[in-house]
């Protein structure tokens, strides 16, 4: 999640840790419980498998960020012993240090969706920041892409040129929300304040245009 760690850690190694430490800060959860709510936050669910999460959790607990403790309630039943994570309390110092992290890792398209989906943890400047630096790589790829797209247009055919088009709305829809969301944030508004704005078609951090 840092450059400091000296475990190396892909992006979305680091997006899925810090969405399991986000998840865990509410409440302990078995690893099945937390692979449904991960899935149901984030909509990773054809790619967060077992074989992915369970390694990830391994990496925390042996970091002293989460710890890891047979459920007494399976044991009092007589089940089978059951794993139950929760956030020790350098944990959650980290997590509350990563997020309030606004380098360009925090609006890249593996971290961007995860730190959204708990900026209520982080300071409202920070947000801002952010969110300005996601509406500013999405502009920069959106230029590129329109730049590409004509200097290619007479060599694709109609079916390509539409996927393109498709593309590039979806970005510009993304666009739209951000400007809209970094106005109420300096306007000391929460986003959901407005019921009415709709979120980008595309979930954020998953941009199509120029992938």
């Amino acid at each position: 999640m840092t450059a400091s760690r000296e475990r190396r850690i892909t992006p979305r190694g680091a997006a899925l840790e810090l969405a399991v430490l986000g998840l865990l800060h509410d409440a302990p959860m078995h690893g099945y419980e937390l692979r449904k709510q991960l899935i149901a936050l984030l909509g990773w669910g054809r790619v967060l498998s077992y074989g992915t999460l369970y390694p990830c959790l391994k990496a925390l607990v042996k970091g002293g960020h989460i710890a890891a403790d047979e459920d007494p309630d399976a044991l009092v039943r007589g089940r089978r012993n059951r794993i139950v994570y929760h956030l020790t309390a350098e944990g959650k110092d980290y997590f509350a240090q990563v997020m309030e992290e606004s380098g360009p890792a925090a609006w890249d398209d593996e971290s961007f969706g995860v730190r959204f989906a708990f900026f209520a943890r982080t300071s409202s400047p920070n947000r801002v920041r952010i969110l300005e630096g996601r509406r500013s790589r999405l502009e920069e790829r959106l230029e590129n892409v329109r730049q590409a797209t004509l200097r290619g247009r007479e060599r694709v055919d109609a079916y390509t040129q539409e996927l393109q088009r498709h593309g590039l709305e979806s970005v510009e829809r993304e666009v739209r929300w951000l400007s809209d969301l970094i106005d109420r944030e300096r306007n000391g508004g929460p986003a959901s304040d407005q019921k009415d704005q709709a979120p980008p078609e595309t979930p954020p951090g998953q941009a199509a245009a120029g992938e």
